[in-house]
Parts: C-alpha cells; sequence; structure tokens
C-alpha cells in the first residue's frame, strides 16, 4: 500500500480519470450506489463542475500522488426549502479501505459544509447491510434517521436506503438567513 502523508485537497480536473475507476468499482461490485452502469468520465467532469458551479466542496484523499477516494456534497432535494441541507457522497479505492481514509475525508468534507453555513448533512446510505459507512458516519456524529425498506433492485436483490443526519454549526437552533 501507499506510504507518505495522507492530504484531502479540493479536487482538480486531473482527478477525473481515477475518481471515475473508483466509482466505476463502487457502481459494478458493491451496493453502495444504486447505479447500474458507472459513468464515464465525461459524465463524472460534469456532474463534478455542476456541484462546483453551486460553491460546494468536491475533495480528494490522496497518497504518494494516488487518489484513494473522494467525498462531495450535493442539494439534498432540489426545492428551496431544503437550500440549508446538503447530502454527502464518499467513495474509496478498494485498497484504502479500512485504513481511516474515509473518516479524514468526510471530517473535512464536513468541515468545509459547516464553513458554508450549511446547517444539515444527510447520508443517503444504498444497502442496509453496508455497515462500513454506517459505522463511518456514526463515528462523526450522524444519527439513523430512517430506513426504507427494499426501495433499489441491484445484484439480484432488494436492498434498503439508510437515513442518516447530522447538524453543522447551529444546525436548527437559530433562525435561517433567506
Amino acid at each position: 500500500m501507499t506510504t507518505g502523508p495522507l492530504l484531502v485537497r479540493p479536487s482538480r480536473d486531473s482527478d477525473l480519470p481515477a475518481a471515475t475507476a473508483i466509482y466505476a468499482h463502487s457502481v459494478l461490485h458493491g451496493t453502495g450506489s444504486f447505479e447500474l452502469e458507472a459513468p464515464d468520465e465525461a459524465e463524472m467532469r460534469r456532474r463534478r463542475a455542476d456541484l462546483l458551479a453551486k460553491g460546494l466542496p468536491w475533495l480528494v484523499a490522496e497518497q504518494a500522488g494516488r487518489l484513494l477516494g473522494y467525498a462531495y456534497a450535493g442539494p439534498f432535494r432540489p426545492r428551496p426549502a431544503y437550500r440549508h441541507s446538503l447530502e454527502n457522497s464518499i467513495y474509496l479505492a478498494p485498497q484504502a479501505r479500512g485504513r481511516g481514509v474515509g473518516r479524514i475525508l468526510l471530517a473535512e468534507l464536513i468541515a468545509r459544509c459547516e464553513a458554508l453555513g450549511t446547517r444539515q448533512m444527510l447520508a443517503v446510505i444504498g444497502d442496509s447491510a453496508n455497515a462500513s459507512s454506517i459505522a463511518l458516519h456514526q463515528a462523526l456524529g450522524f444519527e439513523h434517521a430512517g430506513r426504507l425498506q427494499n426501495v433499489g433492485w441491484k445484484a439480484g436483490r432488494w436492498l434498503d436506503v439508510v437515513l442518516m443526519q447530522r447538524s453543522l454549526g447551529a444546525g436548527a437552533t437559530t433562525l435561517a438567513r433567506a
């Protein structure tokens, strides 16, 4: 495994090939994403550009020049009343799992979203058997908010979605800005 300090930083266009490969592996070999076909690099570039244009963070974790994972925040829902809530997504290369990379990456994402003034972060975790993602979110202060049963069909079986939520900054203790 790669050694050296772990760097978490804003993503660059040059990160897209590695991020696309990481996501493709998750789509094709896992149930954390409910996509059935992995998007190509052009689609990943479009998705990233859309979030960056909204002023939202799209971060990567890098070690010795190798991309180990990425995380981003996007709008939870498109309607204006949801504008103070974001949904996080995090994907790790197989060799980076279980090494603390996800925790460092998600903690930085949370900090950057708090700095934006966002009030709530939601995790919509594919597959209720995704114990590592659930544990990661719990470790960073997310609480169980619900479970949607049998809402996805992938890998020849029905999959649940676990909803988790974490207040950011003042959360709901003060009025929001317009």
